[in-house]
C-alpha cells in the first residue's frame, strides 16, 4: 500500500498534502478505517480550535479607484475603518497516533494560534498593523488565505486541513488552501 509520504515522493501534492486524502484514492492509504499496518489500524482524525478576536479594517483596494472603492465596498469602505469580532476555527487533519491517541498535542496548536493570529492580529488595525494588507484588500477571504499560509508553515508537519472565519454571525469564510 502507498502511504501518504511515499505518495508526496512519487509526485504528490507538496503543497496542499492533504488533497490526497480527499481523493478517489483514499483506500489505497493504510490509515483508513478497516486497514491495518503492523497489525494496528490507524484512523484519520480531524480535530478544530476556536479562537476570537477583534480587528479593525477598511474595505479599501489600492488597485481601484476612490470611486470604485465606494461602489464595490460600500459603507465598509469608511475612511476610517470598522471593526469585528471575529472568531475562527482552524481544522487540523491526521493519523490518530496509537501510542498517544492524539493528531496533535492541542497545547501546541494553541501556541501556534497565538504566535500566527492573537499577537499579530488581536486589537489591530489589519490594513496598518499587518503588512501583508498593505496592498491586498483586507477582506475576510483574504484574511482566511493570511491565517491558512502562516499556519501551514507554523503546524507542518501536522496537516492543515481548514480555515473557517466568522466575521459576523451571518458571513462566514472557509479556506482550505486552494
Amino acid at each position: 500500500m502507498v502511504t501518504l509520504d511515499e505518495s508526496r515522493e512519487a509526485g504528490g501534492s507538496q503543497q496542499h498534502p492533504m488533497r490526497a486524502l480527499t481523493t478517489p484514492h483514499l483506500s489505497r492509504l493504510p490509515n483508513m478505517p478497516g486497514s491495518a499496518m503492523n497489525g494496528i489500524s490507524e484512523r484519520i482524525g480531524y480535530i478544530t480550535r476556536v479562537q476570537s478576536f477583534s480587528a479593525c479594517h477598511r474595505l479599501h483596494s489600492v488597485h481601484l479607484t476612490d470611486e470604485d472603492n465606494i461602489k464595490v465596498y460600500g459603507k465598509c469602505n469608511n475612511p476610517h475603518g470598522h471593526g469585528h469580532n471575529y472568531k475562527v476555527e482552524i481544522t487540523v487533519c491526521g493519523k490518530i497516533d496509537h501510542i498517544t491517541g492524539m493528531i496533535m498535542n492541542l497545547t501546541d496548536l494553541k501556541r501556534y494560534i497565538e504566535e500566527v493570529i492573537m499577537i499579530p492580529l488581536d486589537h489591530k488595525n489589519l490594513d496598518k498593523d499587518v503588512p501583508y494588507f498593505a496592498n491586498v484588500a483586507s477582506t475576510t477571504e483574504n484574511l482566511a488565505v493570511y491565517i491558512w499560509d502562516n499556519m501551514a508553515k507554523a503546524i507542518a508537519p501536522y496537516n492543515l486541513y481548514e480555515i473557517k472565519i466568522y466575521e459576523t454571525n451571518k458571513n462566514i469564510v472557509t479556506y482550505r488552501g486552494e
